[in-house]
């Protein structure tokens, strides 16, 4: 198991476009995906789960990466967890 903190800082936080595009990678690996912000930690393969986080610019999450290409997952959704996406 892989973990590491990013800091989000999309001036939008996290809405439904990035995180279309971050279930969408997420369930690319076979690896389980979680996010956990404060106490609460969900699977990060369910859109409804990331939105339930309500991240915001400025919101420190963990992404926990557990499997087969662990390693390749953490990188590639962490670029995404900090990414300015388009809008």
């Amino acid at each position: 198991m892989l973990t590491q903190t990013y800091t989000v800082i999309h001036p939008s936080g996290f809405h439904a476009r990035p995180t279309k595009v971050f279930v969408h990678t997420a369930t690319q690996y076979p690896c389980k995906v979680s996010l956990i912000k404060g106490t609460k930690k969900i699977n990060a393969k369910s859109s409804l789960g990331l939105l339930s986080l309500g991240l915001k610019q400025g919101d420190e999450v963990t992404l926990e990466v557990d499997g087969e290409r662990e390693a390749e997952a953490l990188q590639e959704l962490g670029a995404l967890l900090t990414k300015i996406y388009e809008e």
